[in-house]
């Protein structure tokens, strides 16, 4: 049965730094894409960045480049994705969700088929002084 873990999510001054965690255990396909997407109060959800499980290709929401860095640990029955946030600003302030996409395709257009995922229960990222 597929599994999605996030941790890491808390409260941080702006130019502050996390790191999101997301376990996924128990799929079974072997080409997959992993993505972080956000969503804060009264907004729809967006993506955040994505990676592909095989190659590590990687994709970013223009918000988010130069801040955020998203990277992968393939074990054996597990795939981590992680997603290094450095920098944050106010509006980074949402509920980050892990996501996993049967999809052999890029990290981009995965990602842009958000009814093809499955989704981790959420973390709280809150930037404010």
């Amino acid at each position: 049965q597929l599994q999605l873990v996030e941790s890491g999510g808390g409260l941080v001054q702006p130019g502050g730094s996390l790191r999101l965690s997301c376990a996924a255990s128990g799929f079974t396909w072997d080409y997959s894409v992993l993505g972080w997407f956000r969503q804060a109060p009264g907004k729809e959800r967006e993506v955040v960045s994505c990676i592909s499980s095989g190659s590590g290709s990687t994709y970013y929401a223009d918000s988010v480049k130069g801040r955020f860095t998203i990277s992968r640990d393939n074990a054996k029955n597990t795939i981590t994705v992680y997603l290094q946030m450095n920098s944050l600003k106010p509006e980074d302030t949402a509920i980050y969700y892990c996501a996993v996409f049967p999809l052999m395709t890029t990290p981009a257009v995965a990602c842009a088929r958000q009814q093809y995922g499955s989704w981790g229960q959420g973390t709280q990222v809150t930037v404010s002084s």
